[in-house]
């Protein structure tokens, strides 16, 4: 199978991590017999220093002739501590979801058995946890007309708009997603004070014939982030709007213990994009110490939402688990003084990837 992968290193630790996803992505599609073709582009910080737009036309171009988009990460402190900065690397995301029609972002959220004790939550809370949240990504209040600030600058407006289609999208993929799960479905909104939510609800509510084998329940957002600390194996797939979504994933991460493992997935119209939750993390940058595994991850959801190639995906995620439990590890998560660097990770993985079956 031929594979065609835009690659956006980004900014930060983004090239160092995306080189150690690249090495995983070739040693599997050497195994797999699969060919691949890439091409790679600018996007952030790096792309307005290059030509002033944080998503270039040429990107763009690329990433629409891709079947999947690998992603670093996005920022620089240059633009943070700038706040009359009119571009900002961040808008390049915003626009690139946008025109890419990216409009459900999927994380992945399990526990690894040897990182338990690295969470702040206590091992009987997390032990067994195994869900997905599945976030809108380009409504809501984040792209709603109008938006602004008064002549003033006394007050400052927002809006959110969500249309039938856009939610009829995503929940449709929320149900597919819990139908080859366990089958729980979970609507977080705020429908006993927004518009918008009592949309969202409604239209679940009339899909939801058409999928009798899913069990369909709803949470307030203010409920939802209680639960998904005090007892988070209770869920299964939980979809929600992109504000709530935003909010919810990121807490989410706090239960593996570590930003550094969690993956995403990023669905479109168009094409796909898989990318790490995490950030930039310029401080790091060019150290060797970044941690690898997230996009290593990301390019196992790659090969199986992308490509729907499953065997070459639970390798992939198969070879992060064992590198872990024998503590080849970067120095965020490892135990004691023993740590390794990003590239020795990487190539752990591509050779426990050359010298094992598939998964």
């Amino acid at each position: 199978m031929k594979l065609n992968i835009a690659v956006l290193p980004g900014d930060g630790i983004g090239p160092e991590i995306i080189e150690q996803a690249v090495k995983i992505i070739n040693t599997v599609a050497d195994k797999f017999n699969h060919t691949l073709h890439y091409e790679y582009g600018s996007v952030g910080a790096r792309a307005i220093d290059e030509c002033g737009n944080p998503y270039p036309e040429s990107t763009h171009q690329m990433c629409l002739r891709a079947d999947a988009i690998l992603f670093g990460a996005i920022g620089d402190p240059k633009y943070d501590h700038d706040p009359k900065a009119k571009v900002r690397p961040e808008h390049g995301l915003l626009e690139m979801r946008k025109r890419l029609g990216l409009f459900a972002n999927i994380r992945p959220l399990v526990t690894f058995p040897s990182l338990i004790d690295k969470s702040p939550l206590k091992r009987e809370i997390i032990e067994g946890v195994d869900f997905i949240c599945l976030r809108e990504l380009t409504g809501g209040i984040y792209f709603g007309k109008p938006q602004g600030r008064s002549e003033d600058m006394q007050v400052a407006y927002d809006t959110c708009v969500y249309s039938k289609s856009e939610i009829e999208r995503i929940m449709k993929l929320g149900f597919e997603l819990a139908c080859r799960r366990r089958k729980n479905l979970t609507l977080v909104d705020k429908a006993n004070v927004l518009a918008s939510s009592r949309l969202w609800r409604e239209t679940a509510q009339d899909m939801a014939k058409n999928f009798p084998d899913v069990n369909l329940n709803y949470m307030f957002v203010d409920n939802a982030a209680m639960q998904i600390i005090l007892k988070p194996v209770q869920f299964d797939v939980i979809v929600t709007e992109n504000m709530f979504g935003d909010i919810l994933s990121d807490e989410s991460s706090v239960i593996s213990g570590s930003l550094g493992i969690l993956p995403s997935a990023s669905i479109g119209e168009k094409c796909s994009l898989f990318e790490p939750i995490h950030g930039s993390y310029p401080q790091a940058a060019g150290k060797n110490i970044a941690n690898p595994l997230a996009t290593i991850l990301s390019a196992a959801l790659m090969f199986e939402y992308a490509f729907n190639l499953n065997n070459e995906a639970r390798l992939i995620s198969k070879a992060v688990e064992r590198s872990i439990e024998a503590g080849i590890v970067t120095e965020d998560i490892a135990s004691g003084k023993n740590s390794y660097g990003t590239n020795e990770v990487g190539d752990w993985i591509v050779n426990f990837i050359r010298n094992n079956k598939t998964a």
